[in-house]
């Protein structure tokens, strides 16, 4: 079980230069990532959302540049080391189809196994919890391939719960959810960052869920960060145009207070 000595003190990533083999997407940018809060990182299809992301999971390596957990590079961290710091979930996970529910929840256990130290009731107390989270008790002993698109992504979402890391990565954990299951996981996120100080960073499409549940914006476009901070600091008329390039209202959400986007249709626009 997590201890406040597992609580990670800082979350960055320094002058990274990001690329898939092919010209750069990402050239020379630092983030810092408040630790016990939820950052969610928005802008348009192709700016490099995704690909900061999977590089703050190790997941892509960056050409130059180095991301780092309370100020350690964790490229030379041992690969379970960093999987009991940080967990991703990934737009398109894949798995065996005709793999059961409760299997593949518990694979989220595997950076705390080790040949000395197999199954035990943590890892059991773990899977338990993350599958009752999901709601997904009554699906445990199903096949995977008999389930919903959006009943998959919550056993997915359930398996980085099991994995009981300090740091949440997930690249837009809605998907294939209806809206109610969108609240649904949202708030079970929010709750994670109360309940146990969780640090979760989200790439989220639909800026209003992203502005109501952040704690900290990154807008992104062209491989940069254009503004990052608070929601209400950073969502403005101003900042739409230049990161969507839409012109919009900003009104006040009269549920949350955080500000609410609403996209001028053409007739209303002007110049």
């Amino acid at each position: 079980m997590q201890t406040n000595q597992d609580k990670p003190k800082s979350f960055s990533g320094q002058d990274l230069y990001l690329s898939y083999g092919g010209p750069a997407i990402v050239e020379g940018l630092t983030v810092t990532i408040p630790t016990e809060e939820i950052t969610v990182i928005i802008g348009p299809n192709g700016c490099g959302k995704s690909t900061l992301l999977k590089a703050l999971a190790r997941i892509l390596i960056p050409s130059k540049g180095e991301v780092q957990i309370n100020e350690m590079d964790i490229q030379f961290q041992s690969t379970k080391e960093v999987a009991r710091k940080l967990g991703l979930l990934p737009q398109n996970p894949r798995s065996p189809e005709t793999i059961i529910v409760s299997d593949l929840v518990r694979r989220g256990r595997y950076p705390h196994q080790s040949i000395f130290s197999q199954w035990s009731r943590d890892d059991e107390v773990a899977v338990t919890e993350a599958l009752s989270l999901t709601g997904l008790n009554d699906f445990a002993e199903r096949p995977l391939d008999e389930l919903s698109g959006g009943q998959r992504q919550r056993v997915w979402i359930a398996m980085l719960l099991a994995q009981e890391t300090p740091i949440m990565l997930l690249d837009e954990p809605t998907t294939h959810l209806d809206i109610a299951h969108q609240i649904e996981i949202l708030d079970l996120l929010k709750d994670l960052t109360r309940e146990s100080s969780r640090t979760i960073v989200m790439v989220l499409h639909d800026l209003n869920l992203a502005v109501r549940y952040a704690e900290n914006l990154i807008a992104m476009r062209d491989g940069e960060i254009r503004i990052s901070g608070k929601p209400t600091d950073v969502v403005t008329s101003q900042m739409i145009h230049d990161v969507f390039s839409i012109q919009a209202q900003i009104i006040t959400d009269p549920v949350s207070g955080s500000p609410l986007c609403i996209p001028l249709p053409n007739d209303m626009k002007h110049d």
